[in-house]
């Protein structure tokens, strides 16, 4: 029910809010002193909640964008500290995830890869945070989070690949003129759908004067067409992450102990036999079928008849189910180390993948709980809107893939914002990119984002400038408490890199 005395308007996309909100174009903050303490630091900073107003080119207020921001002082006589603009992926999800889950100064710990508990849930100091090396600023995309559209704007104005760009270039804009971070190194760290927004944004603003020193790729997706129907790189890309799944649950022919090393293999066999014999596709006499779908099914824990019987092609959600079918188990989608029941349910329609998931589901409630707690009673922001963590259902049912990258007269039906990528690479000889991502992720795989980069067409120097990182974990990889720590360890040198 809305608060006493506020009545509830309706935009454009049924986007329920209290209308004085919606009409609100005046940006608010509220800030809180607070006090961090792990990993053996000790010190200050300020958590700031609030709200960035995005105007249009003729100066109309057309969303209001939310974040959260975590800053420290710089020491008297250095220069400002580096400022790093967070945000998740969907397109639909708010970014509490790489804040309250990953390197904000608070944390909820999860039982990862276990499904964790219910409430209560611990909120405790991250000793992984950044907030050490760079000021930390976590934005919403219009329509998640608290961000909305306001006057005569609505949520389908901004729900596409070219207008979110455009909004959250405003809001970071605004975001260092209001805070005065304008000479500040900055960085971009987006996760999932938010690398293929990163992409994008860095050239955007680099192309308004605003070079970056870093960019950080999560569990990264630039290229929506190589899975196209009929189009064999996907499964080609597919097939190592299916591979680390079935070797974690000990359903591989062999065993190693070391999965790096085989994972090199696999990849060997993906990119070489296995990408040969898609690409003949019907060519291929039935011997040479058969011999492929041996080795596969050594690396994958599938049957050959059953490879065989899907021409050696193996989707995203047939191998969840099948993968752990004797014992009436699906795995994860965004983490295969999770494990659901596969029990038979009434209706065949749609699932939201968000949260229909093993993965997701033992990890969300500890991080929304403990984000909306963090807000309302630590920094002391509160708001009659309604907090949406995730709305991909109706965001991603609206969304427009038109891209229109670099050196393009048209537009891209099918996005590929690593184009966009290259190019500010090739602009700002500076510009260092970090890739990550999970060995276990079936939603981004790993193989994907080595052969986007590896797309670039990038001269040695601009090369140099590019490093990978990968881990034993899943898409959001930080919730694994082990990896955690590797990762901090990971962006600290970067961040050494890219701003000495």
């Amino acid at each position: 029910m809305p608060a006493a005395g506020k009545a509830l308007a309706q935009d454009k996309k049924g986007e329920d809010a209290p209308a004085a909100v919606l009409a609100d174009d005046k940006e608010r903050t509220v800030s809180k002193t607070m006090h961090y303490s792990a990993a053996g630091k000790s010190y200050d900073y300020t958590a700031t909640a609030g709200t960035l107003t995005v105007r249009d080119d003729d100066a109309q207020a057309v969303a209001s964008m939310f974040y959260t921001a975590y800053t420290r002082p710089a020491a008297k006589g250095a220069p400002k500290r580096p400022v790093t603009f967070f945000f998740n992926g969907g397109p639909g999800s708010a970014s509490l995830w790489l804040n309250i889950g990953a390197f904000g100064p608070r944390r909820a710990p999860t039982a990862t890869p276990d499904p964790t508990p219910p409430a209560p849930y611990a909120l405790v100091d991250n000793p992984h945070t950044l907030l050490d090396k760079s000021d930390l600023v976590f934005i919403d995309a219009v329509g998640t989070g608290y961000s909305r559209a306001i006057g005569a704007a609505s949520g389908k104005d901004f729900w596409g690949v070219d207008p979110d760009v455009d909004s959250f270039a405003r809001a970071i804009t605004r975001y260092l003129t209001i805070t005065d971070h304008w000479n500040a190194p900055r960085f971009l760290f987006g996760e999932s759908y938010g690398t293929t927004r990163a992409a994008s944004l860095v050239y955007r603003l680099q192309n308004q004067g605003l070079d970056f020193n870093g960019v950080v790729l999560l569990s990264t997706y630039l290229n929506s067409a190589t899975g196209a129907p009929g189009v064999d790189i996907a499964d080609i890309n597919f097939l190592p992450t299916l591979a680390a799944t079935a070797w974690y649950h000990n359903r591989s022919a062999t065993h190693p102990a070391q999965l790096d090393s085989y994972l090199a293999e696999v990849r060997a066999f993906a990119l070489g036999d296995y990408a040969s014999a898609l690409l003949r596709a019907d060519g291929l006499s039935p011997d040479e079928e058969q011999a492929i779908a041996q080795r596969m099914s050594g690396y994958t824990g599938l049957s050959v008849p059953y490879l065989l019987a899907n021409h050696l092609r193996v989707g995203m959600e047939a191998f969840r189910e099948e993968l752990l079918a004797d014992r009436s188990l699906i795995v994860g989608r965004f983490d295969t180390r999770f494990v659901g029941p596969k029990s038979y349910t009434v209706g065949g329609g749609a699932m939201d993948p968000a949260t229909n998931d093993a993965a997701t589901a033992g990890v969300n409630s500890a991080h929304l709980s403990t984000y909306r707690q963090h807000l309302a009673d630590e920094i002391g922001y509160r708001t009659d809107l309604q907090y949406r963590p995730l709305y991909n259902m109706v965001i991603s049912a609206n969304w427009d893939h038109r891209h229109r990258a670099p050196g393009m007269n048209g537009l891209l039906n099918s996005p590929n914002t690593a184009l966009d990528l290259a190019a500010a690479m090739q602009r700002n000889a500076n510009l260092k990119v970090l890739v990550m991502g999970g060995v276990y992720d079936l939603a981004t795989p790993f193989a994907q984002a080595e052969f986007d980069i590896s797309h670039l067409y990038l001269l040695p120097d601009r090369r140099a400038n590019l490093a990978f990182k990968h881990y034993e974990s899943g898409h959001m990889t930080y919730v694994d408490e082990a990896v955690a720590g590797q990762m901090k360890v990971d962006l600290d040198a970067f961040y050494a890199r890219a701003a000495p």
